[in-house]
């Protein structure tokens, strides 16, 4: 034996003199400030490996840091499972199997202990001793209170995370919609409400692409849809879109219309990781709109479009392992364990940012989704029912008035007034969701002059809890259905005009079952047949007894044709029950089942039978006619001959009008030339020579003016049959003409006031518009008043009819149109002599606005001014573009 063994075993031998071993044992567990546990390890008889360990023992200071009697009776990793996450278990058992003392620290959160411990194990003989200290009653380093602290923040992150995380969950199952969330292109289910799994019934949806799932949306749009969402990014609506699934899952399709928004969602780093569904059917509003579509083609059912987008939710759970090096070796060891340490609160710093972002993100989110949804829509919190969140739909709804933070009763009292209040506070007592359809709902306008605005809506009251599970608010949806439900109403009411209409008019109404050949009629069915009562029973065989024979077959095959067509329009004769032959007219339309089968045929039935008489003597009276129409035929081909002579004749006129002015220019010409000569070299001895050659000078040139008026003339004529209209701005061709009798304006320092904003474009000739502003101006100028400036103005007006009238107005000297009103578009017909002139302005004016198919009219006051007001033919103003 070495003598350190020896000499050990000397002073135990010592030590049980003094102290016995059974006391010294106990002194030593009661007396310790550490914790002992005496562990018995638990063996798999197949694996040969310790699974379990029985606590044997617990000293008291053991007991008061694990909070345990001395003697548990449940096994080790029953009461710390958490042991096996974080290495102390694997400590234990590595301890065991190697005999000799093993250390280790750990900062322990789990199983009820929130500490720093140091552990100390070894075996001893079967069992395996435990000495461990925390450091509850020692001052934590600096490193340890962060690490701590960090732990904390964390964990209360993730729990506001969860908490979030739950509450958008519920809002999803519970929301009055059908929503579903979509993963990866595949588009795999991973969330759907209960409102869509009613789709397709108890079919399985969860962890299966849609492809899979719904085998039969293949070959509509919505897996293409869904494609582009996910390759594009860009959210899609669609309004009204019919989907076909087999929701019994048996092997038939439904015909049903939906509302609903695709909203793609996204990952931490910002791709595409899948798609949002938000939907709701409107199969009922589509088939009731078209309902009154066929009966009163006026009315039209708006459906709103729901817009609702959200983001996937994902709760960002992250786990955190420690591993820390012993604490009890040398400075070196500790140094490195500090450095460790504030690595682990650096990450664990950055983790608890992403938590606290995560967190925030997803509040934002349902916020951000609650705000967007596509109908009105707010959140009242307590019992007061204060709005804490509005969106902008139902902000809308009242204008610029004040909600926010403001109880219902003091914000919207007009609500309190219609029991609104009464069922927010049964919400909020009971929890149960309520839904309320067409209610009728008057807000009181936004401006006084509107009253109170009337809606109906579909209201959706749902509670909200706090974390404890307590209703701490209501959810408020409501979806316009104001036009749904007035649709119906005048559907109602067009429903008892028709039935009216069909009594006062002598018309009945029948429905033919196509499957029974059994005939509902109305009222007055019988009457059109000649009975009295109306019969026990109507079918088939009881229409054709009354039919002639040759309209037996006929019918037959109109109705067959009708069935394929769609629409019935027939018109027998029938010899009723009085022994009276009368002609019926039936018009119906032919109703299918959701198979495409004809099911029955339903119309009205009136009696034409004077309108057939009438149509009879039309026919006499047609065929009397056809003869004279002939005759009349063979006098519009002569006419017709005698026109084309007398449009030649015009052209031949008009071709020596234009030829006769222009031979006569060289002759007035050279007439001119001789007497100027004559004036520079005769000399006149008659005191009356010099009044003749005046008038000899007058004559000529009043010759000179009428040819080049006759020249103007057939020039205006070609010119207006040949010009093409076109989009011919009114003001900058006014301000051109003006332009050119500038120098006449500046001496008359006339005013010339302009407005086209009536009609700023005339669809014309450029050239015949601006030869009559020319004229109608320059007669403005030439005639002005000698007591005062020109004003003219000029201007453009539409009439009653949308025609565009362009008005020139003077305040010159006036015409006496009581004199010459008859003459005042005629050629060469002149009212003032004062100044030079033609006689022609007028005429062209008058001509080319007749040759579009215009008229003028002229007020005039002499010594007041003339208005001269041109009436264009619609066809003049511009094409409005079909938008």
């Amino acid at each position: 034996m070495p003598d350190s063994a020896a000499a050990s075993s000397s002073h135990f031998s010592e030590l049980q003199e003094i102290f016995p071993l059974d006391e010294l044992l106990q002194g030593l567990l009661d007396a310790s400030l550490t914790g002992v546990a005496f562990y018995k390890p638990i063996w798999d008889a197949d694996t040969g490996k310790i699974v379990d360990m029985e606590i044997v023992l617990l000293n008291a200071t053991a007991q008061r840091m694990l909070q345990l009697p001395a003697h548990p009776t449940e096994r080790y990793l029953h009461l710390f499972p958490h042991t096996l996450e974080t290495g102390v278990f694997e400590f234990h058992c590595r301890a065991f199997e190697s005999e000799k003392v093993e250390r280790y620290s750990i900062n322990y959160q789990g199983d009820g202990l929130d500490n720093y411990f140091h552990l100390s194990a070894r075996r001893v003989g079967q069992g395996l001793l435990v000495s461990f200290t925390d450091t509850a009653d020692q001052n934590r380093t600096a490193v340890e209170e962060a690490l701590r602290e960090s732990q904390s923040r964390e964990k209360a992150a993730r729990a506001e995370a969860e908490i979030q995380r739950n509450r958008l969950h519920s809002l999803f199952m519970e929301a009055p919609a059908m929503i579903t969330i979509f993963e990866g292109p595949e588009h795999t289910f991973t969330l759907v409400n209960p409102r869509y799994q009613q789709l397709v019934g108890p079919r399985p949806l969860l962890g299966k692409p849609i492809r899979e799932a719904m085998p039969e949306l293949a070959g509509q749009p919505i897996f293409a849809l869904l494609d582009r969402v996910y390759q594009t990014g860009e959210s899609f609506v669609a309004t009204e879109m019919l989907v076909q699934l087999d929701h019994e899952n048996s092997g038939g399709l439904g015909h049903n219309y939906y509302n609903f928004i695709y909203q793609p969602t996204h990952g931490p780093g910002g791709e595409i990781s899948g798609i949002l569904v938000f939907a709701y059917e409107v199969t009922t509003q589509v088939l009731a709109r078209r309902q009154v579509e066929r009966q009163e083609q006026e009315l039209r059912v708006l459906n709103e479009e729901l817009a609702a987008a959200n983001e996937e939710l994902q709760a960002a759970n992250e786990e955190i392992l420690a591993n820390n090096d012993e604490l009890f070796q040398t400075q070196v060891a500790l140094q490195q364990l500090n450095q460790e340490l504030e690595a682990h609160i650096a990450d664990r710093t950055a983790k608890l940012r992403r938590a606290l972002l995560e967190a925030q993100l997803q509040r934002e989110r349902l916020r951000s989704f609650l705000l967007q949804m596509p109908m009105p829509m707010c959140i009242f919190s307590g019992p007061e029912h204060t709005y804490e969140l509005v969106n902008a739909h139902y902000q809308q709804r009242f204008g610029n008035r004040e909600l926010l933070n403001l109880p219902l009763h003091e914000a919207v009292p007009e609500l309190v007034a219609q029991g609104y209040l009464k069922l927010l506070d049964r919400v909020y007592r009971t929890g149960e969701l309520l839904i309320a359809k067409e209610t009728l709902v008057w807000i009181d306008a936004i401006d006084s002059e509107s009253g109170q605005q009337e809606s109906y809506f579909d209201i959706v009251l749902q509670a909200t809890y706090d974390e404890q599970g307590v209703i701490n608010g209501i959810i408020h949806y409501a979806l316009d259905v104001t036009e749904y439900v007035l649709a119906r109403q005048k559907l109602e009411q067009n429903e008892e005009r028709l039935q009216m209409a069909l009594e006062a008019s002598n018309m009945a109404t029948f429905n033919l079952d196509l499957l029974t050949s059994q005939i509902e009629r109305s009222e007055g069915h019988h009457v059109l047949f000649g009975y009295d009562t109306p019969l026990p029973e109507w079918n088939i065989k009881t229409l054709l007894a009354h039919m002639q024979p040759e309209d037996q077959v006929q019918f037959q095959e109109q109705l067959k044709q009708a069935l394929e067509t769609g629409t019935l329009r027939i018109n027998p004769r029938i010899r009723r029950a009085d022994g009276e032959l009368r002609w019926l007219e039936a018009r119906g339309r032919v109703f299918y089942d959701t198979a495409g089968k004809p099911i029955r045929v339903a119309g009205v039935i009136n009696d034409v039978t004077e309108r057939e008489r009438v149509r009879q003597q039309l026919q006499a009276l047609t065929e009397q006619l056809a003869a004279t129409n002939e005759g009349l035929r063979t006098a519009n081909a002569d006419l017709g001959l005698a026109n084309q002579q007398l449009t030649r004749t015009n052209a031949d006129l008009d071709n020596f009008v234009y030829t006769a002015s222009h031979d006569l220019k060289q002759p007035v010409n050279n007439m001119a030339g001789v007497f100027e000569e004559l004036k520079r070299t005769a000399t006149f001895h008659d005191p009356e020579a010099l009044l003749l050659v005046e008038m000899f000078e007058m004559a000529l040139e009043q010759i000179n003016n009428t040819i080049q008026g006759l020249t103007e003339v057939v020039q205006v004529q070609r010119h207006t049959e040949r010009l093409p209209a076109e989009y011919v701005a009114l003001l900058p061709l006014t301000q051109k003409v003006l332009q050119s009798m500038s120098g006449q304006s500046l001496d008359l320092k006339a005013d010339f006031q302009l407005d086209f904003s009536a009609v700023p474009v005339l669809y014309f000739a450029q050239l015949n518009l601006q030869s009559v502003l020319y004229n109608l101006l320059s007669n403005a100028l030439k005639y002005a008043h000698p007591e005062r400036p020109p004003v003219v103005q000029v201007r453009t007006e539409l009439t009653n009819e949308g025609a565009p009238v362009l008005v020139v107005q003077d305040n010159g000297l006036g015409i006496d149109t009581e004199r010459h009103g008859a003459n005042l578009f005629q050629l060469f017909r002149r009212f003032h002599d004062h100044v030079a002139g033609s006689g022609l302005g007028l005429y062209l004016v008058n001509r080319i606005v007749q040759q579009v198919g215009g008229h003028l009219e002229v007020e005039s006051e002499v010594g007041l001014g003339t208005t001269f007001r041109i009436y264009l033919p619609a066809n003049t103003l511009p094409e409005v573009p079909a938008l």
